[in-house]
């Protein structure tokens, strides 16, 4: 994702509507401007905001931050989402594997972005945050229990009992079925209220659907790399299968890292 330490930003596309975003975030500030309406999940009954806020920095010490995480980078990703919410931005994208401990010295995103939350609200009790969180299909995961003990976990990390959208990060060399499974286990158990995937292609998706739809329980989104300089969903399918579908296309990366940028 993008926009140095401070956080990412990702959009949301509804069918074939793009809104009227501009967001500019760095280490020692962060602005926005965006459209006040929300867009709806595919198929389910969440609505979020169109431009949210990933959370893939946040405490990440193998890819972002020079390798290291220290007090002024916390202050500045703290900035960040407390300067989205103070402009209407209400949706941040973490995973279980940002900051993943693996790393040295890295502090776990699910982690920080709860204890943002918690911050926030003990001096604004009402204020809405939506959470969508990631599930990693690592090689020894099988079935769908994994997918709630993981959901489980971090659930307990960002300090809630339930989250907005919980994703397939990216599909894994096998339990793929297990893992879908899973996800319609988390929402019939009041863990998660709308369920996507991410990185799936045409078929995967296509398949991801079909087997949710047989439960009655709609595939709300697919998170994939889009943007001006990298259109790979409208040349391999997937973005014409969402919009068959009626699945929300959340594009990560959607100024390239950096690469682009807004005036």
């Amino acid at each position: 994702m993008a926009m140095h330490v401070s956080g990412a930003c990702f959009s949301v596309f509804s069918g074939s509507r793009v809104g009227n975003i501009k967001a500019v975030a760095s280490e020692g500030f962060a602005t926005v401007k965006t459209a006040e309406d929300k867009v709806k999940l595919g198929g389910s009954d969440l609505k979020v905001t169109k431009l949210g806020v990933g959370a893939w920095s946040w405490g990440d010490t193998s890819y972002w931050n020079n390798f290291q995480w220290d007090d002024r980078k916390m202050k500045a990703a703290k900035a960040a989402f407390d300067t989205s919410l103070d402009n209407g931005i209400t949706f941040f994208d973490t995973a279980e594997v940002y900051g993943s401990r693996a790393s040295f010295g890295a502090i776990n995103s699910e982690t920080l972005l709860g204890r943002f939350i918690k911050e926030r609200k003990q001096r604004d009790p009402e204020v809405e945050v939506t959470v969508a969180t990631k599930f990693a299909a690592l090689p020894w995961r099988l079935g769908r229990q994994s997918v709630l003990a993981a959901l489980k976990d971090s659930l307990f990390r960002l300090g809630l009992s339930s989250v907005e959208l919980y994703q397939l990060h990216w599909a894994g060399i096998w339990g793929n079925e297990g893992f879908i499974d899973g996800l319609g286990d988390a929402v019939e158990q009041g863990l998660v209220k709308a369920v996507g995937v991410s990185n799936y292609s045409e078929k995967r998706l296509r398949n991801a659907y079909e087997k949710l739809k047989k439960r009655g329980i709609p595939l709300a989104s697919n998170q994939v790399n889009y943007s001006l300089i990298y259109r790979k969903p409208e040349e391999n399918g997937v973005k014409a299968a969402c919009d068959e579908l009626g699945i929300t296309l959340i594009a990560y990366c959607p100024i390239a890292q950096a690469r682009l940028k807004t005036s």
